[in-house]
């Protein structure tokens, strides 16, 4: 069958997404009723959702942020990351994961990846630490716990801060726990491609009252009316912290309570259509499925081919321009972060991390939401088998 990018007619008519958010009417009905309410900002809503995600998680404290990159950020200021510390991190993930190091003046130091959970190689970290190192941040890449008991034991023979990058993870479990009750804090995104969403939001999750108070303060200016020492009035209050206006809206924090109700759904969704990928895709000959670390349990975010290039006459770049044409919204995660221009000009050089380097010319990411039909599914299997057997050495 001739390819799309060919000539070929697609195996679709209408491209589908990547990712893409879930509403209905319960979710609508509810962001209704606060632009009906008097708070569209700083109300009831706020510590409502809060409340909920913290009793799903397992966690004492729940502070949501107007983002996810906000909420690491209000991470480093909680645990005291100053100018010169450092912060260990992995290369293969979103800016978001090593800038907030960058926003506090640290330095984001990077680990390789396992080769085949992809997420950060807890065997490599001890070798990063110096006596500037301050924290790491762990990234759920995929939705795949981190191997969190090995990234423990260093953290306390270090006495550094975990912050559990779980952007992807919400609704997954790590020996049993859920991704949430693990690490000093936790960080979830409310993204419209993620688990659930309010359009955009973050949040960090801890049990720590401390940095629950921290982190307070950081989303609001630095400013509190608490803990102050004289009485001069209902209306006075004090900039304690240089902060920043990272809250959340109550217009958001409604669609997340409407949203987490069907978390469980989603993720169970998600599940059964990475089932139906990996019976087709499992015994490829130029391709490798998802590898699951033992004890875990994946939220699947993610769903993410590697090709063995190896066997195949072209190149990630053809491949990936050719499922295009095939009307399948294919996506790559991630270029490591270093490549970036910006890092590049930090001095940070290619080559660091050679196993995420070699990793990020072989992988695409698949269309995975909960939206998707099976007949959707069956369009990317299609795809993907009809791309890869063209260009497969004959």
């Amino acid at each position: 069958m001739e390819l799309a990018i060919n000539g070929g007619t697609s195996v679709r008519s209408k491209m589908l997404p990547y990712g893409q958010q879930w509403l209905n009417d319960d979710d609508i009905n509810e962001v209704i009723q606060v632009l009906r309410s008097d708070f569209l900002t700083q109300g009831p809503k706020i510590a409502e959702f809060e409340a909920v995600v913290a009793n799903y998680v397992g966690a004492k404290y729940a502070v949501a942020f107007s983002n996810g990159t906000a909420a690491l950020h209000a991470a480093c200021f909680a645990c005291g990351i100053e100018q010169g510390d450092e912060v260990i991190t992995t290369p293969i993930t979103f800016a978001a994961s090593s800038n907030c190091a960058l926003y506090m003046g640290a330095k984001p130091v990077f680990v390789d990846i396992d080769d085949q959970t992809y997420n950060i190689n807890p065997d490599l970290i001890e070798a990063a630490v110096t006596p500037k190192t301050k924290a790491i941040v762990a990234v759920d890449f995929t939705g795949q716990p981190v191997n969190m008991d090995k990234i423990k034991q260093i953290a306390d023979k270090y006495n550094l801060t975990i912050i559990q990058d779980s952007a992807h993870s919400l609704g997954a479990t790590y020996k049993g726990q859920k991704v949430g009750s693990l690490a000093d804090m936790t960080m979830f995104s409310f993204h419209p491609v993620k688990h659930i969403t309010t359009g955009e939001g973050g949040m960090i999750v801890t049990d720590d009252a401390d940095y629950a108070k921290k982190l307070k303060l950081f989303r609001s200016h630095g400013i509190t009316r608490e803990d102050i020492a004289e009485d001069k009035g209902p209306w006075y209050y004090e900039m304690t912290a240089l902060g920043y206006n990272y809250r959340m809206t109550d217009i958001q924090a409604a669609l997340g309570i409407s949203q987490l109700k069907r978390l469980d759904e989603f993720v169970d969704r998600r599940k059964a259509l990475i089932e139906m990928y990996n019976e087709e895709f499992q015994h490829l000959d130029v391709a490798i499925t998802p590898f699951q670390l033992a004890d875990t349990d994946s939220s699947w975010h993610l769903y993410i081919l590697r090709l063995n290039l190896e066997k195949l006459s072209a190149d990630r770049k053809q491949i990936f321009k050719a499922l295009q044409a095939e009307n399948i919204g294919v996506n790559i995660h991630y270029i490591p972060v270093y490549f970036h221009p910006y890092y590049q000009g930090l001095g940070y050089e290619k080559g660091l991390c050679p196993i995420a380097e070699k990793w990020y010319e072989e992988v695409i990411t698949l269309p995975l939401f909960p939206k998707m039909t099976e007949d959707d599914v069956r369009d990317v299997i299609e795809a993907v088998k009809k791309v890869l057997s063209y260009y497969i050495f004959k």
